[in-house]
């Protein structure tokens, strides 16, 4: 049974959705003023696995990923650029949904975006006020009252008692309390509002989730995930805000991804030490990253390294060079697919456990390998279940062949075209054949220079990008 790391309750859990056979959950998604580092990039990952593997295990998953588009970093970038936030935006979705697909990151079933759901914050906000647990404050903005709400710090830990000794002298002194939180701010000049009840504004960042989340999923739903660094206080405010308005719990299972780390620091814009996605494909093949992206268990943080990327990449290559020259198509009847299935399972079961996951490829590959020559069609099942398997991680759906030739998109940077490389092969075989074997040496040499390894086998001559 699949047990899944509650933060809420900071153990493991046998995993029961509210609805048997079906599946809610709501990821946090982008900010959208900058192209998407490699922090933002394992979120996407992270959370696309799970929902294939929910998929998988014979769910029926409504997965819902949210767009910020209104936020206070939104607006100082328009302005350092000189374009509107609307025309800001557009092009930094449009560059994410890009960098999304080049991961192999399926589209979530739902992409609201805070802009477009004004209306349902607003009746969240006025559900607040009518509990008691929302106020305007004398510069205009709307607070949530945490002091209202006794079950504030359940999900970090934290206590108001704590909030309060460590609030900083210059707190706000529209705030009854150093905690409470914008709900929507007075609107300021050349800034984006919209009118309310509490005159014209816009939301705070907590309550667009909360409204996004409710409007798509409902009231109570299964799962909501986001990185570690939202734990607070973006999904603790999210608790108190849906709470404190239905008065009944808002999600059962919180998951938080760990940082992408480097030089023992959390990858992040405001450290200036982040690379973004493009920058690391512009250098790697997107499987290898996302293979890098899966190497450490989604709680744990990730370090990022060229040594840790080589790797992947030398990863990748492996598996495909496994599948390469056997069908994958045909009836998988191999009496230890079962074993390979069930171990598997058995990790992903374990909290998405994409570690050991990928260690059962590996030995599926071993396999492979091992009667390649002497079973062929034993060898053929199994690449059939290794790619079975590797889908499920979004790994392993490209012709062996393309991937490991470079053709496509990238191949332009990779080296010599394909066409040149099947010439001078054409050439090294008749070189061999004249028994002109330094010829044939030095075209092999020339080749592996420029980035190609040639394998000589039974079946002739194969080649791949190094």
């Amino acid at each position: 049974m699949l047990e899944i790391y509650n933060s809420l309750t900071r153990q493991k859990e046998v995993f029961r959705p509210i609805e048997p056979g079906k599946v809610r959950m709501y990821v946090c998604g982008m900010t959208v003023y900058d192209y998407c580092h490699l922090g933002h990039a394992r979120a996407l990952v992270v959370f696309d696995v799970v929902s294939r593997y929910l998929r998988h295990s014979g769910y029926t998953v409504t997965y819902v990923r949210n767009i910020t588009d209104v936020d206070d970093k939104i607006i100082n970038r328009a302005r350092e650029m000189d374009i509107s936030p609307d025309a800001l935006t557009a092009r930094f979705i449009q560059a994410m949904h890009e960098d999304s697909e080049a991961l192999g990151v399926l589209p979530p079933d739902a992409e609201p975006r805070a802009t477009q759901a004004i209306d349902d914050m607003q009746q969240l906000i006025q559900r607040l006020f009518d509990k008691g647990l929302a106020y305007q404050g004398d510069n205009g903005d709307v607070y949530f009252h945490v002091a209202g709400f006794p079950d504030y710090g359940k999900l970090s830990g934290k206590r108001l008692e704590d909030l309060r000794a460590g609030a900083r002298v210059e707190v706000e002194e529209a705030k009854r309390h150093p905690g409470d939180f914008v709900l929507w701010k007075r609107a300021k000049q050349g800034e984006p509002s919209w009118p309310s009840p509490w005159g014209d504004g816009r939301p705070g960042w907590h309550i667009e989730c909360s409204a996004m989340s409710t409007r798509e999923l409902g009231e109570h739903f299964d799962i909501h995930g986001g990185g570690l660094d939202l734990q607070f206080p973006h999904h603790e405010n999210e608790i108190a805000q849906s709470e404190g308005a239905t008065g009944h719990p808002y999600v059962n299972v919180w998951m938080h991804n760990g940082h992408v780390r480097i030089d023992d620091e959390k990858m992040s814009k405001s450290l200036g030490n982040f690379f973004t996605v493009r920058d690391i494909l512009a250098q790697y093949r997107p499987e290898a990253v996302r293979h890098f992206l899966l190497s450490s268990q989604y709680r744990s943080p990730l370090n990022y390294s060229v040594d840790a990327l080589e790797q992947a990449t030398g990863a990748a290559e492996r598996l495909y060079l496994a599948l390469r020259g056997l069908d994958a198509s045909g009836k998988m009847d191999v009496p230890e697919a079962d074993d390979y299935r069930q171990r598997f399972h058995a990790a992903m079961d374990d909290d998405f456990n994409t570690p050991v996951a990928i260690a059962v490829l590996f030995d599926l590959a071993r396999e492979i390998n091992r009667c390649r020559d002497a079973v062929p069609e034993r060898a053929a099942a199994l690449a059939k279940l290794l790619r079975e398997l590797g889908g499920v991680l979004g790994l392993l759906q490209t012709d062996p062949e393309t991937y490991l030739r470079g053709d496509g998109a990238d191949a332009a940077s990779a080296g010599p075209s394909a066409e040149r490389i099947e010439a001078l092969l054409e050439e090294r075989r008749q070189a061999r054949q004249a028994r002109e074997f330094a010829r044939a040496d030095a075209i092999r040499d020339q080749l592996q220079e420029q980035g190609v390894v040639i394998e000589d086998g039974p079946q002739g001559t194969s080649w791949r990008r190094a």
